[in-house]
């Protein structure tokens, strides 16, 4: 049970929870309810993905920072087996997507989103273009839905998500913002400060919100 624990745990199971039920919503916009119940849980495996390599690449400056929250440094679980299931994960999730509701096309872009969170975590996490992956998943999300249905997304339905997607990345480093410095992650939000971020962030959500009403 506790290994278990410590899977949900590292699969950042907050946001992970968002992101299902944003692509539910979308699954029963664009479809229905049985066929948005199967897109949840392909999304869901996606963020399984995305949430356990970040804590398996994490895990020594999580150790450093005695981040006991996570399960790898708390002893919940191994990197072994974090390490098993994420190579379980990973093919399963690319054939769950692309065999499901969301098809080839759908299922192609929501797993470019998927591999934007993977670059995230490995690569641009240090870079001033740390918000660009951010803002292709989230776009990526809605998107791969309306593509399963023949539709072009929208406008307001990728640059909203882009923006949101920003916002989402600026309030997910301010909380860790000073031990980030000191590890030496040098992201956008890590260069900019807490304050600057903060204005950023309230900036980028305020444009997806004014997007999303003028589409409205």
């Amino acid at each position: 049970m506790n290994k278990f624990k410590g899977l949900r745990q590292a699969s950042h199971f907050g946001p992970t929870l968002i992101v299902t039920a944003i692509a539910f919503g979308f699954g029963t916009y664009y479809w229905w309810e049985g066929p948005a119940y199967i897109i949840a849980f392909t999304v869901a495996t996606g963020q399984l993905v995305v949430g356990w390599s970040n804590d398996l690449y994490d895990y020594k400056d999580d150790l450093a920072h005695n981040r006991t929250n996570k399960p790898l440094v708390s002893g919940l679980i191994t990197k072994g087996y974090l390490q098993k299931w994420l190579r379980f994960m990973v093919p399963f999730s690319f054939v769950a997507n692309l065999l499901g509701p969301l098809g080839i096309k759908g299922g192609l872009v929501y797993m470019l989103g998927i591999a934007c969170g993977v670059a995230y975590n490995f690569y641009f996490k240090f870079s001033f273009l740390s918000p660009l992956p951010y803002a292709m998943a989230f776009a990526a999300l809605p998107s791969s839905v309306a593509i399963s249905k023949d539709v072009t997304p929208p406008t307001w339905m990728w640059l909203g998500g882009a923006l949101l997607g920003m916002a989402a990345h600026f309030i997910n480093v301010i909380k860790d913002m000073e031990q980030d410095q000191i590890s030496g992650i040098q992201g956008l939000p890590q260069r900019l400060g807490t304050k600057k971020s903060i204005a950023v962030a309230i900036a980028l959500i305020a444009s997806g919100l004014v997007t999303l009403y003028l589409s409205a």
